[in-house]
């Protein structure tokens, strides 16, 4: 097992490219499972979970080909349905295997998913929008076991919307007879990303990037070329590191327009940021940092997936903020590691308090998910001393080799071999 090292106190400069979107891609590789040819993605990161998720296609006798950062899929001899609780374990993603398998074959076996451990994450939505589209769904023995002779187009309204159940809705209803109308669907740049991706490869698709799709379902899909988006969690994340270390770092993003909702926080807190072309540049240099309360909401509000590295940030702020998730109510792990650095947070319901200090000191913190791992980072960057990061494989299921861009832009931090866990 491996682990960081930070020595922290030091400032950042330079400039880094962000790597490709994990969450996009992991949406666009069950997708091809729709077709009966080849497609190939650009801009793929090397992050444990796309190797996850390849290894489950592969399961399904996809021929999966990943070399430098460019993904070759052809799914024209799938062999099986069945995507077995040892794949699926990992990886709350997996789950999108379930909508292609019962549209393109009227038969999917899929484990009930995994991923990282915490909060109630039901699939109850999927479930239902693959019950709307004429498929018998039942849980059987830890597995969600769909069948239907031919998925039929429908309306399907989420009460809630998620970006995994549109996913699986849209894909399901691309080779479902007629017309399907997704009402109050996720407008995420990654459900964007597939619909364009669908679109592509000749599904009928309307209101793309909106809250209603129209999909006017098929026979045949083919396959296509296709680029990935970079990653806006990543690029946030980066942006973060940047203003916790009171320093002035640029990045190579180029949807600026995904990063928004930050984007504004950021300013608020009395960091300066410019963006020229696909350059993102923050100076937070000489900066105390403000203050902010920020509640996370669906795209384009703040991403649950920030809440943390924000969270980090506020414990170096000027007074007190409150950061509330409003998505996942108990997304809270990484505070009392965060606490062990010498911040003041106190936890109420689904809100952290933030009382701001003079500075943080380095310390031994254990990682317990993915973007808690990454908070912590941020922490042993700003903490005076060294921390060490336990655990830092849920970090590398999401961020391509993180301290090798940090270490660019001047961190000191290395991976370190261990027998903690």
């Amino acid at each position: 097992m491996d682990k960081f090292v930070i020595e922290g106190g030091n400032k950042l400069n330079g400039r880094v490219k962000v790597s490709g979107a994990k969450n996009s891609a992991l949406a666009l590789m069950p997708a091809v499972l729709l077709t009966s040819g080849k497609s190939v993605f650009n801009n793929i990161p090397e992050v444990n979970d796309i190797f996850t998720m390849s290894k489950l296609l592969k399961h399904l006798g996809v021929v999966v080909d990943f070399n430098s950062h460019n993904l070759e899929l052809d799914a024209s001899n799938i062999t099986s349905q069945d995507a077995p609780y040892e794949h699926v374990k990992k990886m709350r993603a997996s789950v999108y295997v379930l909508g292609p398998l019962l549209a393109r074959f009227g038969y999917a076996k899929v484990s009930l998913p995994g991923g990282c451990a915490w909060g109630p994450r039901p699939i109850n939505l999927h479930l239902e929008a693959m019950k709307k589209l004429g498929a018998e769904v039942n849980l059987e023995e830890g597995y969600i076991v769909a069948k239907a002779k031919k998925l039929t187009g429908a309306q399907i309204h989420f009460d809630v919307s998620s970006v995994g159940a549109t996913g699986n809705a849209m894909m399901a209803a691309s080779l479902a007879k007629g017309n399907t109308l997704i009402t109050n669907a996720a407008i995420e740049p990654e459900i964007t990303l597939l619909a364009e991706y669908l679109k592509k490869c000749g599904v009928s698709i309307d209101g793309i990037g909106t809250k209603t799709i129209e999909i006017e379902g098929t026979e045949n899909i083919s396959g296509t070329d296709f680029n990935n988006i970079s990653d806006r969690i990543e690029a946030g994340t980066l942006l973060i590191a940047g203003a916790i270390t009171n320093s002035n770092i640029a990045i190579e993003f180029p949807h600026h327009e995904h990063l928004n909702s930050l984007i504004w926080k950021l300013e608020e807190t009395g960091a300066k940021l410019l963006i020229n072309n696909d350059i993102i540049e923050i100076d937070s240099t000489n900066n105390e940092i403000e203050s902010i309360d920020v509640s996370t909401d669906v795209y384009p509000g703040f991403p649950t997936d920030l809440q943390a590295q924000w969270t980090a940030l506020m414990s170096l702020s000027n007074s007190t903020a409150r950061v509330t998730d409003s998505i996942y109510s108990d997304r809270f792990k990484h505070v009392p590691e965060l606490v062990r650095l010498g911040a003041n947070i106190e936890v109420i319901d689904n809100s952290a308090v933030i009382k701001g200090v003079k500075e943080l000191k380095g310390a031994k913190v254990m990682s317990t998910d993915l973007r808690a791992s990454a908070s912590l980072v941020l922490g042993g960057l700003a903490a005076k001393g060294t921390t060490e990061v336990l655990r830092i494989y849920h970090l590398d299921r999401g961020y391509q080799r993180i301290e090798e861009k940090l270490s660019q832009l001047g961190a000191r931090i290395d991976r370190v071999k261990t027998t903690e866990f």
